[in-house]
This record gives C-alpha cells, structure tokens and sequence, in this order.
C-alpha cells in the first residue's frame, strides 16, 4: 500500500471525526510516513511498522472523547431551513425523552457491568475475612472447649482462605474481561457517531 492509498483509506474511515482533529491526524499520520521513509524504508515497510488502517483509526477513535464527536454529528452542515427548526421544536416531547432514556440505558449499563466487578471483589474479600476469622475463632475454642472443633474450624479457615486466593485470580481476570467490554462498547458508540465500523 503506497502513502496516498493509507491516507486516503485513513480519511475515508475517519470521516466523521471534525475536519481539524482529522486534517491534524492526517498530516501526522503523513509525517510519521515521511520520517520512515528518510530513514531508508519503502512505503510499504513504513506503512506496515505504523500498523493497518484499522488498527489506527481504531487508536485514534479511542482516543477522541465521544462528546467532540457527538458535537460534530449533530453539529449542522448548513444553516437550517424554517419548516426544520419548527419541525425540531415541535418534535422535542418526543426526541428529547428518547435522548434522555437513551442516555440513562447506557449509563445502567455500565454501572451494571461494574457493579459485577465490585461485587466479585466484595465477595472475594468477604470469604477472606471469613476465613482470617474462622482461623482466629478456631485458636480460641481449641483453647477454651473442643481441640476437635478448634481443629476443624482451622481447616475450614484455612480452605477459605486458600478459596480467597484462587478467587483474587478470577476476579481480576474478570475485571480485566470488564473493561474490554466497556472499551468494546464505548468504541461502538464512537463507531455509530463517525459513521464507520471501527474494531479495536
């Protein structure tokens, strides 16, 4: 792939991205061509250490903040005409609700997703503690009553503890799995406001 034909793919799949943010990637995306290229590579070899087109704009879309984005989708291309600014005012007690309920889905969401996470820590931490306790609860009756139930008691402390320390291991490979999933979603809806599918 020669540089024209990686810049103009870049610019076709960044689209929606405002003219400013993308002419400012395109020169830098172009540079960063350039330099490669005074350093004794070929266009090809140049393009393949900077990556595929996907890859980038799925970088530079993660790093553009959904708000500019949705700023420049809703922002008008031309002035609007009479019978659309009524057709908007009137329209309002319909789309604004459906905005505002489409804001809240996505926020439940995302604190569902995390409220998973917490919980499994809480969990984790819950069955450690347990486990601490049961062990210094198990010292004291072997003590005081039974050295049966003490010893048993220990055990069992003992198997939560060792539970705890395989859950801490679940928990952050879920945590991570997490927030994959919501740089997954977040890509998305970054995805609908620049008008291209963009996997990350």
């Amino acid at each position: 792939m020669t540089k024209e034909e990686f810049l103009a793919k870049l610019q076709n799949r960044l689209a929606g991205l405002p003219r400013e943010d993308l002419e400012e990637r395109l020169t830098f995306y172009s540079e960063m061509i350039d330099d490669r290229l005074e350093e004794g590579l070929t266009e090809e070899e140049a393009i393949a250490e900077i990556g595929s087109v996907q890859e980038v704009a799925a970088q530079i879309l993660a790093d553009t903040p959904l708000t500019k984005l949705m700023i420049e989708r809703v922002k008008p291309k031309r002035s609007l005409k009479v019978w659309e600014i009524l057709l908007l005012v009137l329209g309002a007690p319909l789309w604004i609700p459906l905005l505002i309920t489409a804001i809240a889905v996505l926020f439940t969401v995302y604190a569902v997703i995390w409220t998973v996470a917490l919980v499994l820590w809480s969990v984790m931490v819950a069955v450690f503690f347990v486990g601490l306790g049961g062990m210094i609860a198990a010292a004291v009756i072997a003590l005081r009553d039974s050295i049966l139930t003490g010893l048993s008691l220990f055990f069992a402390g003992l198997c939560l503890l060792g539970l705890s320390i395989f859950m801490f291991f679940g928990c952050k490979a879920a945590t991570q799995g997490l927030l994959l999933l919501t740089k997954k979603i977040a890509s998305g809806i970054k995805a609908l406001f620049v008008g291209k599918e963009i996997v990350s």
